[in-house]
């Protein structure tokens, strides 16, 4: 076989297996927007591609006085750009520290985040339950946020902290040189450069309370509280509910700020501004 058969063959292979990820990817997707164009609200009546489509679902969820989708948008709102902006500070902080001092415990505070990072979530929410229960933040956006941002920690710290290690520490000390103190070479030298991490932690703290179901349904109660995971759920899982259309509906507004905050991060996303900063 020569090598130009072998290279159209490995090409071949490569194209089809990305046409059948985009099938196994798309066609929920696909379902899911025929499904919220559907008039009726079962599941088992409705069509791949409905005949008599319309938007009724989607005007339901913003007009009817029986809706508190916006409600549940709004409190996602909060706690997604809360969780994203305290986020990123707290682990940027983190993972300088990590990366540029040595201190007592150093080592073994890297083997904890590692550690935490090998136990399911799941094993610490009756912890969690009880410890907001304490400060009385059960029920509350507060409580929620606050977990959030701890949880998240030991993992981005990681992987913030890896990106930090790239970046010469020449560029401390030329900025020291010149007078800079920790705060300064912090904020001035180390975030700049790092914006493509954080943007990549930005965006997956902001997408968390969109898509996350298991912690608001353990911490929140109150309709009024609920964000959009648990607001959907409800509408398929009341008894004699079978609003299967307009959770269809629900779910795919969801992707309209996660795609926005995706646009407006990709710019950091896709580029490495660390490549060359120490060089010249």
């Amino acid at each position: 076989m020569s090598a130009k058969t072998k290279s159209k063959i490995e090409v071949t292979f490569m194209y089809l297996f990305i046409f059948i990820m985009f099938i196994l990817i798309g066609y929920p997707l696909v379902w899911t927007i025929g499904l919220s164009l559907n008039s009726g609200n079962s599941l088992y009546t409705a069509a791949l591609i409905p005949e008599n489509w319309s938007f009724t679902h989607y005007k339901w969820l913003f007009t009817s006085a029986e809706s508190d989708y916006l409600l549940w948008y709004k409190n996602s709102l909060i706690v997604a750009v809360i969780n994203s902006g305290i986020s990123v500070l707290l682990t940027a902080l983190i993972a300088y520290a990590f990366s540029r001092y040595k201190f007592v415990g150093r080592r073994y505070g890297l083997y904890t985040f590692l550690l935490l990072q090998m136990f399911p979530s799941l094993m610490a929410m009756v912890a969690i339950y009880v410890l907001l229960n304490m400060l009385g933040l059960l029920d509350t956006l507060a409580g929620l946020i606050l977990i959030y941002i701890g949880g998240q920690i030991p993992f981005n710290a990681w992987l913030v902290k890896g990106y930090f290690d790239t970046i010469g520490r020449e560029l401390d000390d030329a900025a020291r040189i010149d007078g800079a103190g920790h705060f300064a070479v912090f904020f001035k030298i180390m975030l700049p450069l790092a914006k493509p991490i954080l943007a990549v932690v930005a965006l997956f703290n902001f997408m968390a309370p969109f898509t996350d179901f298991l912690l608001p349904s353990i911490i929140i109660r109150s309709p009024e509280n609920f964000t959009l995971a648990i607001g959907l759920f409800s509408f398929i899982n009341n008894q004699f509910a079978n609003n299967f259309t307009r959770f269809a509906a629900g779910s795919i507004l969801i992707a309209i700020p996660i795609a926005l905050v995706f646009l407006f991060l990709q710019r950091y996303l896709i580029s490495g501004l660390t490549a060359g900063g120490t060089k010249g």
